[in-house]
C-alpha cells in the first residue's frame, strides 16, 4: 500500500508538467477515482463529452489522472479520455454550420429553379426563333429567285422592244424610199 501512495505521490507531483487537454470519451458515464485503479474509494463521476485536463498516466494500471473543470482530480481508464476537444464540445459550432450550409442549398436550389425555369424560356424562345429565321431564308430564296426571274424577264423585254425597233427601222428603211415625193414648187417672185 505505500509503494501505490508512493507511486501515487510521485506521479502527482510530476503531473503539471505532462499536463494536456482531453476530454471523457462521448460514449460513457465515468466513475473516478481516488487512486489508480479500481481499488480506490470513487470520488465523484463525469458526464460523457467533458472537458478534463490530464494530468499523469499510470501505464502498469491503465488509468489517467484527470483534472475536472471545477477542480476537481481523480483517476479514470485511460479507455475512457481521449485528447482534444469532444464532439459534445463542438457540436454546437457543427449545428451552426449545418443550418448555414442547409439554408445555403435552400438558397442555391431557388437559384437553380429560377435558372431552370429562364433555361426553359430561353429554349422555347430560340425554337420560335428558329423558326423565324427558317421561314425568313424561305423568303430570302424566293425573293432571289424572283429578282433573277425579274432580270431575265427584264432583259427578254428590252431584247424584243430592241429587236422591234431594229425591225420597225430596217421595214421604214425599205418602205421610205418608194413613198411618193413631193414636188418643190416653184415660186418665182424673185
Amino acid at each position: 500500500m505505500k509503494k501505490i501512495l508512493f507511486l501515487t505521490t510521485l506521479l502527482g507531483l510530476s503531473a503539471p508538467a505532462w499536463a494536456e487537454q482531453g476530454h471523457i470519451a462521448d460514449d460513457v458515464y465515468v466513475f473516478f477515482h481516488g487512486g489508480p485503479s479500481n481499488e480506490y474509494r470513487i470520488t465523484g463521476r463525469i458526464n460523457s463529452g467533458e472537458p478534463v485536463e490530464i494530468l499523469g498516466q499510470n501505464s502498469s494500471t491503465g488509468y489517467i489522472q484527470i483534472k475536472t473543470e471545477s477542480g476537481r482530480t481523480g483517476w479514470v481508464p485511460e479507455q475512457f479520455v481521449a485528447t482534444g476537444n469532444s464532439k459534445l464540445f463542438d457540436l454546437p459550432k457543427l449545428e451552426t454550420a449545418l443550418a448555414d450550409s442547409r439554408s445555403t442549398i435552400d438558397e442555391q436550389a431557388s437559384t437553380i429553379e429560377q435558372l431552370n425555369a429562364q433555361l426553359t424560356q430561353l429554349k422555347d424562345a430560340s425554337s420560335g426563333y428558329t423558326g423565324q429565321i427558317r421561314d425568313l431564308q424561305i423568303e430570302i430564296r424566293d425573293l432571289q429567285s424572283q429578282i433573277s426571274n425579274m432580270d431575265q424577264s427584264n432583259m427578254m423585254r428590252w431584247l424584243t422592244y430592241g429587236g422591234l425597233i431594229a425591225f420597225g427601222g430596217v421595214v421604214l428603211g425599205l418602205i421610205v424610199p418608194y413613198l411618193p415625193r413631193r414636188r418643190k414648187r416653184r415660186d418665182d417672185w424673185f
